[in-house]
């Protein structure tokens, strides 16, 4: 089916009735409002969006997180965090909240205005500030995301990388944010609507999604479809998501093929740019209200509905069918309807799809892991039409080309004079003498010398020296390059941030290198520990400031055990058993 024309032009109205129960609400002003405001907010207190919050911002403007008409104030995100309703007892179950520093919100007057920027500095809303509130981020964690273990990447996010304040208040609208790619595809709920109307759809079922599409999709969201007798708009998130996940370049390049395999008028593709939280039962509560904002009328709930994987001990968070239990509680209230579906397997022996429920002890049940997908590209192997068609296999493969070699970063962490510098360069050597990739090092102290000269000690600015060794890693390993990193790196969050942004392009590799403190303080040839000891310098790793020890690193390595060689053949031997050297 062709794809939804961007063009429609909705009017500047501010609430939309729903047919299926609610109000749409859109919070951009009328285009001379809008122009008077843009000139005025230049005079207002700046608030740079980071990726989180321009996704939710845009969401909010076009009416895709209706009934909300800003960020969250206290008593709606209160009521949110304990019982997934706002304070009036609207059904919501995600926090939306607009996170900042002490040092931001210290400086707001009551009722201040404040104007929202993206990193180009253009003005897209004012908030009227009406909440300055201090939340309890780790409750918030476990009531949300129903864990405070870091290795979910929405509880990172929440505990390690958002600010201590939350502002709460009205938006007024000024532009939305640019985008640059696909604009055939994206719409907002009021367009989409239109467009529905326009072609004659009134029961659509919906389909999130924020990976490649094969054909256990394709079939799936075809019975999905048949089952309720609906049209179906396939809505992938392609604002942020897991990290490690198919770029979204690539994945609307897969859907666009994909299109063409369902009958002819039956399906059809639109961007969603939703910063997903990876919650669960929780954020399949959330996908449901925001594609009855877009204008579906059913929406498909699948196994592991937004899940993300599993925890520090190898255990799922969330149960596979918690996220249809949870809708099927609150469907009535919803205003859409839930279509809960099985996984689909592929039967060998029948040569046809099947969902999960309906498999034999007879059946010679075939899958094809996302690992041994990647596996197959990496080598050049055959990827069976079983499994997907052959013009996705094709983008997949422009995208991962065969023998390609990975990018990687080696992210050595430890105290000051726990080795790990010593053993980078021990690598780099026996890198460089068995192969001809080319390696960069970033070391904490040469870093410090010239990319983050003019940061002093504080946490944010060690965080800051972090994030910038992490993104000029991801750069060597987007371009498969090897980035050998060797900073003291002490805090948990500022590297999870760095893992993050490598594992957008290639393989994290950490690295604790962890020498006992004591073996440190005797290797300390320039005198930092006794200086530090003496209180002579302050907020030195290890003495006065801690350092997080790293709680499943890829490597652990203890340089007071082995020698430096040992422990460099000790990492290369590790880079050979994943091919990566």
């Amino acid at each position: 089916m062709k794809a939804i024309a961007a063009e429609i032009v909705s009017a500047d109205v501010d609430a939309l009735v729903l047919p299926h129960g609610g109000v749409l609400r859109e919070l951009y002003l009328p285009s001379a409002e809008a122009e008077a405001l843009k000139r005025r907010s230049a005079s207002l207190p700046q608030w740079t969006l980071n990726q989180r919050q321009l996704c939710d911002l845009e969401l909010l403007l076009n009416g895709g997180f209706s009934p909300l008409q800003g960020f969250l104030g206290r008593a709606d995100y209160d009521r949110v965090v304990a019982d997934m309703r706002l304070a009036d007892g609207t059904l919501w179950p995600i926090p939306i909240t607009l996170d900042v520093d002490e040092a931001f919100a210290a400086n707001l007057p009551d009722g201040a205005q404040i104007s929202l920027n993206d990193i180009q500095g253009t003005p897209l809303a004012v908030l009227t500030v009406d909440d300055v509130y201090f939340p309890d981020r780790v409750a918030e964690a476990r009531a949300v995301f129903g864990t405070t273990d870091r290795t979910h990447p929405g509880v990172a996010e929440l505990l390690d990388r958002t600010g201590p304040v939350y502002l709460g208040g009205r938006l007024q609208g000024i532009q939305s944010p640019p985008h640059y790619d696909f604009t055939t595809l994206r719409h907002s709920p009021r367009h989409l609507r239109e467009w529905f109307r326009q072609h004659g759809w009134h029961r659509i079922v919906a389909f999130q999604t924020r990976n490649p599409m094969h054909r256990a999709h394709r079939e799936l969201t075809l019975r999905a479809a048949e089952q309720v007798g609906a049209k179906l708009l396939i809505q992938p998130s392609v604002g942020r998501t897991k990290p490690g996940d198919v770029d979204h370049y690539t994945r609307v390049r897969c859907y666009r093929a994909l299109l063409e395999h369902y009958p002819k008028d039956h399906a059809t593709l639109s961007l969603l740019p939703l910063a997903m939280r990876m919650g669960g039962p929780r954020e399949a509560l959330w996908h449901a209200i925001i594609r009855k904002n877009f204008g579906a009328s059913h929406f498909i709930v699948g196994r592991d509905h937004a899940g993300p994987g599993n925890d520090a001990d190898g255990r799922p968070f969330y149960e596979p069918y918690a996220a249809q239990d949870l809708l099927a509680e609150h469907e009535k209230e919803l205003g859409i309807r839930i279509v809960p579906f099985p996984a689909m397997v592929y039967a060998a022996n029948r040569d046809t799809y099947l969902p999960q429920t309906e498999v034999s002890e007879l059946d010679e049940v075939r899958d094809i892991s996302g690992t041994e997908l990647r596996r197959r590209l990496h080598s050049g192997e055959a990827i069976p039409e079983w499994f997907t068609f052959p013009d996705v296999v094709k983008i997949l493969r422009e995208r991962h080309p065969a023998h390609a070699p990975q990018g990687y970063a080696l992210f050595f962490t430890g105290l000051s004079g726990s080795g790990k510098s010593t053993l980078a360069q021990a690598v780099l050597a026996r890198l460089l003498e068995t192969g001809s990739r080319p390696v960069t090092v970033l070391d904490g102290d040469e870093v410090r010398r010239h990319l983050s000269k003019g940061l002093g000690f504080s946490r944010e600015d060690r965080d800051a020296n972090i994030t910038r060794i992490g993104y000029v890693a991801s750069e060597v390993v987007r371009h498969g390059g090897i980035a050998i990193c060797a900073p003291i790196a002490p805090y948990a969050g500022a590297r999870i941030e760095a893992r993050q942004l490598v594992q957008s392009h290639g393989r994290f590799v950490e690295i604790h290198v962890s020498t006992p403190l004591e073996v440190c303080e005797s290797r300390d040839r320039k005198g930092l520990y006794a200086a530090a000891r003496a209180g002579k310098i302050k907020g030195f790793t290890g003495i006065d400031d801690p350092y997080e020890t790293p709680v499943s690193p890829e490597l652990r390595v203890d340089t007071s055990q082995v020698t430096v060689a040992e422990a460099a053949e000790r990492v290369c031997e590790w880079l050979r058993s994943q091919a990566l050297a």
